[in-house]
């Protein structure tokens, strides 16, 4: 069974630090656009960041402004896993984090703007930043 799997998230307070994890299994990330989505409570859900897999740009990282400079997107193709590094976290930050995976998912350079064509989605995990 396909699954992406999300660990890491929890309360922390402003400024500090979180990374997300973000297993895959049943099929190869690396074979994959990928990225972090958030959806803050009242808010639609949003992109944050992903790795694009087109031959133009096989493995860049974009991100959306709000968390350029803030956090890292990366993967570790041995453990087929994803991960989100976050600093200088700010109370606007909190939200349910979400990873996914699409094969032909258009990452652009502005991040993940694109609302549709990740194929996996993860279920989500509570990221809460306490000011």
């Amino acid at each position: 069974e396909v699954q992406l799997v999300e660990s890491g998230g929890g309360l922390v307070q402003a400024g500090g630090s979180l990374r997300l994890s973000c297993a895959a299994s049943e099929f190869t990330i690396d074979d994959y656009a990928i990225g972090w989505f958030r959806q803050a409570p009242g808010k639609e859900r949003e992109g944050v960041s992903c790795i694009s897999r087109s031959s133009r740009d096989n493995g860049k990282a974009y991100y959306v402004d709000s968390v350029k400079g803030r956090f890292t997107i990366s993967s570790d193709s041995a453990k087929n896993t994803m991960y989100l590094q976050m600093s200088s976290l700010k109370p606007e930050d909190t939200a349910v984090y979400y990873c996914a995976a699409g094969e032909y998912y258009f990452c652009s350079q502005y991040g993940p703007v694109e609302k549709y064509g990740m194929d996996y989605w993860g279920k989500g995990i509570l990221v809460t930043v306490s000011s």
